[in-house]
Order: structure tokens, then C-alpha cells, then sequence
């Protein structure tokens, strides 16, 4: 029997194309398995085979476990202080051994037998191909459409295949059987059954490698895609700059008459791709992004990461968009918020600005408005530029003296000191659920406190655009932060 086994081990490793340590790997772990089946619990066993003879011992085994963590499965663990009677040279993560009686070959289900065998092959044979496949470095995956599973598409190259998930698909697109297809290359989950490499031809990502193929300069380096924004199947913005002064980088990416970007634009469905030159000043990358639209003036405000862009009327819906998808692509390919305005509307977000300055230097320094009006002149914005910004720089306002220089500041200073006391008093009487929201920081309880925003339902309890008045969040993450607070009031609920 034994030689029997070996002649069968080194028939399927031929057949197969596959290692003979992974054959007799499945032998082994039938031969386990149907040994497992004689025993109550959920013992352990594992066999080791010859691989030269085909002769075989059984074992069960135990996991050491610390003495302090306890036994979750008494079947296949033993303590520490246990083991070490046994093997006391044993440490923890170890296994201690019990050679016991091995089930002959010939009574294990010939079916369960081959089965387990089969299925370690197909295993085996299936990560070569991957692994095969993705030692060639490709990002791309070109294939043609095999089938439909629940709703996504499974894409065949050769003897290897991808899944294409319905969200991952452009708009619209209709595809069907035996269509050509590329796809980015996402990740590679080995837990899928039938198609672990897993594909997207919406994601940005897809958009940059086929502008890669398209345009050889970006290959060699003498030019680099920055970021790219999509609205997949309709509009898509990428920044681009060169490295190279003798290099155009848009007239480059478009081509000769458009060649190379109409062949990205053809490959999306028709998406329509802006070109956009990158820039280390964020203010004119901005401006660029937000083409074709003109741009009046800019205001940047770094603590805030966001910008205020003032456009004339005629401007002012170019710049937004379609439903504010010009805009939405711009804010995503710089990573600024992006708030639009027309010159009204800035004119009265400045004097609203300028009027809350003006009352809290009134009200926390103490002085009239024609002090407060001088700071906000000379561009104080805040009690800590007044405390702390250098001396000599107040020194040189002409409308202040010494004395009235250094008395501003002691007050700014005192005044700023008993706001951090409040706040602490403040956050104190935050309760501890609050406290342990997930997505919660400490300058964020802080804001909430202030605003009589003390337990969990008080957050729940608030309307999305009362959130983003108090905390300067987007909607997005003061919606996602409600809804978190509002979870416990479902719990328990189908």
C-alpha cells in the first residue's frame, strides 16, 4: 500500500505540474482529518509521512498556552505548568506530542480521500498561476468577460481570472460575454473562491496608468502625475508637471491633435478628462483646478486647510458645475476645501469675519473699537497673535507705544488663560460616553463643550448643520459622527 501511495504521489505531482511535498501535504492532511473523525472534541492530530518510503506516524498534539490566559479548548491546548511536567523544556506557542495508532490508508473514505487530495492540488495550482501572474508586475489587467456572479463580472485572462465589482464599474457601461476588458489591478484576496484578484475601472488609480501607457515622457520621468480626481464615466481632472523645462506637460498628455487623451477617453466611455497644471502654491493649483472657470482673488485659510474663491457672476456656475461636480473634482484633486463665492457674498463673509474679530478683542482685551479696529488693520486675527507674536513687530504700529503694546498683550494673555479654565471647567462635565465616542478628539469635546454638547444624546440630538457650525467639520464627517452617537438608540434592534 505504501508503495502504492508513493507511485500515486508522483503520478499527480506530474500530472499536475505541482511540488511533491505539496502532494503529500494533502495525504497527510486526509489522513489527519479522517483520524480527527475516531475522537470526541476538537482534537488536533497531524501526521508525518516519509517521503521516501511512504511510511507514516500520527500524533495528537497540544498548543502550550500561558498558565494566566486559561484553556479555551481543552481538546487541543495545555498550560504551560501543565506541559513542562510533561517536556520541561517546553515553552509557550510549543506543541507537546503523544504519538497514537495510525489509521490505515485502505479505511479512509476512498471519495473524502481524493477530495481533500483534489482540492490541496487546485489550491496549490491556483497560487502558482497568481503567483506567476503577478511576478510580471502588471497593474493592468487585460482580459475578456467570462461571467456574471451575483451582480459582478468576472474577467478571464488566460488561466487566471479577476472580479470586477458592480461598484467598480463605470456608469453605464454595458459589458458582456467574451468583451475585451481592462481593468486596474486593486488587491489580491486569496479568501475568494474562483477570483481573488480583485479589479476597479473607476478608481483614479486606473486613470493614471492608462495616461502612464499612453505617455511615454511619464515613464521616463520627465513627467509625473501629481493626483488625479474622477466622476467615473463622466468628468475627470489629473494634475500634471514636468521635470523636464523642454517638456509641455499638458500639451503632452493631450497629444498630437488629441490623440493620447481622446485614447484614455475612449477606453472610460466617454469620460472627459481636464489637464491641469500642478503647482507648489496651493492658491494657484486651485485656481488652475477649478478651469475653465476665472478666478477674481483667493483667500487661503491654512488652519482650516480651505480656501474661499471668489468668482464674477458670469464665472460663478462654470466654477461650480453640473450638480458641484467641478468644484467636488477640484477639492479632491488638491485636497482643499473649496468654497465658492461671488464678490457679494465674500464683502459680507469679510465684514461678518471682521465684525466677530472686532467684538472679541472689544470684549476679551477691554479696549474701544478704534483699538480693536487698528489690530484687525495691521491683520491680528486672534487673542494668541496679540499674546504672543514677537515685540518687536507690535512695537513698529505706529498708533501704539510701548506701554500700550505690553498692556495689550498682558491682557490678551490673562484673558486667554481664563478661556483655557472655562474650556477645562467646561470639559470636565463632558460625560464618560461622550468621552469614548469613537472619531472624537480632544479639540473637538473641547468645541462641544463650549456649546453645552455634554453626553452622547446631546450629540445625537444635533441637526448636521449644527454639528459643522460648532466643530468647522465638512457634512460628511458631522454626518458620520451623528449617526455614530446615534447608534446605541438602535441597538438591539433588527
Amino acid at each position: 500500500m505504501n508503495r502504492e501511495m508513493l507511485m500515486l504521489v508522483e503520478a499527480i505531482s506530474r500530472e499536475k505540474n505541482v511540488e511533491r511535498d505539496v502532494v503529500f501535504g494533502a495525504v497527510e492532511l486526509a489522513l489527519a482529518q479522517a483520524t480527527k473523525k475516531l475522537y470526541e472534541g476538537d482534537v488536533d492530530i497531524r501526521v508525518a509521512m516519509d517521503r521516501d518510503s511512504g511510511d507514516y506516524e500520527t500524533f495528537r498534539r497540544w498548543l502550550v498556552v500561558p498558565d494566566s490566559a486559561g484553556l479555551q479548548n481543552p481538546d487541543a491546548e495545555e498550560l504551560l505548568m501543565d506541559a513542562q511536567e510533561r517536556v520541561p523544556d517546553v515553552e509557550e506557542g510549543e506543541y507537546i506530542e503523544e504519538s497514537i495508532e495510525s489509521l490505515p490508508i485502505g479505511r479512509i473514505g476512498a471519495m473524502a480521500a481524493k477530495q481533500v487530495i483534489l482540492q490541496k492540488i487546485r489550491d496549490a495550482e491556483r497560487e502558482m498561476l497568481l503567483n506567476d501572474f503577478m511576478a510580471r508586475g502588471d497593474k493592468i489587467f487585460v482580459g475578456t468577460v467570462k461571467r456574471m456572479d451575483k451582480g459582478d463580472i468576472i474577467v478571464e485572462a488566460g488561466r487566471v481570472e479577476g472580479r470586477l465589482r458592480r461598484s467598480e464599474m463605470i456608469p453605464k457601461e454595458n459589458l458582456r460575454n467574451g468583451d475585451r476588458v481592462r481593468a486596474m489591478i486593486m488587491e489580491v484576496d486569496l479568501t475568494l473562491r474562483g477570483a481573488p484578484i480583485i479589479l476597479s475601472r473607476s478608481a483614479p488609480e486606473f486613470m493614471v496608468e492608462l495616461f502612464r501607457h499612453e505617455v511615454p515622457e511619464i515613464e521616463q520621468g520627465l513627467l509625473e502625475i501629481k493626483s488625479c480626481a474622477r466622476d467615473a464615466g463622466s468628468r475627470a481632472k489629473i494634475a500634471v508637471i514636468s521635470h523636464d523645462k523642454r517638456v509641455d506637460p499638458i500639451g503632452t498628455c493631450v497629444g498630437v491633435r488629441g490623440t493620447r487623451v481622446n485614447a484614455v477617453t475612449t477606453e472610460l466611455a466617454g469620460e472627459r478628462v481636464d489637464i491641469v497644471l500642478w503647482s507648489e502654491d496651493p492658491a494657484q493649483f486651485v485656481i488652475g483646478a477649478l478651469a475653465p472657470a476665472n478666478v477674481s482673488s483667493i483667500v487661503v485659510d491654512e488652519e482650516k486647510h480651505a480656501m474661499d474663491v471668489v468668482v464674477d457672476e458670469e464665472n460663478l456656475a462654470i466654477a461650480i458645475g453640473r450638480g458641484g461636480q467641478n468644484v467636488r473634482l477640484a477639492s479632491d484633486l488638491t485636497g482643499w476645501k473649496i468654497n465658492i463665492m461671488d464678490a457679494a457674498e465674500s464683502a459680507q463673509k469679510q465684514a461678518d469675519e471682521t465684525h466677530s474679530m472686532r467684538e472679541l478683542f472689544m470684549a476679551k482685551l477691554d479696549v474701544d473699537q478704534e483699538v480693536a479696529d487698528i489690530l484687525i488693520e495691521e491683520g491680528f486675527t486672534s487673542l494668541e497673535e496679540v499674546a504672543y507674536v514677537p515685540l518687536q513687530e507690535m512695537l513698529e504700529i505706529e498708533s501704539f507705544d510701548e506701554d500700550t503694546v505690553n498692556e495689550l498683550r498682558t491682557r490678551a494673555k490673562d484673558a486667554l488663560l481664563t478661556m483655557e479654565i472655562a474650556r477645562e471647567e467646561s470639559v470636565e462635565e463632558v460625560s464618560q460616553d461622550l468621552r469614548d465616542l469613537e472619531g472624537l478628539t480632544v479639540e473637538l469635546i473641547a468645541k462641544l463643550a463650549e456649546n453645552g454638547v455634554h453626553t452622547r444624546d446631546d450629540l445625537a440630538d444635533l441637526a448636521v448643520d449644527e454639528l459643522t457650525a460648532i466643530t468647522g467639520q465638512s457634512e460628511e464627517e458631522a454626518k458620520a459622527l451623528i449617526l455614530k452617537a446615534r447608534e446605541h438608540w438602535f441597538a438591539g434592534q433588527e
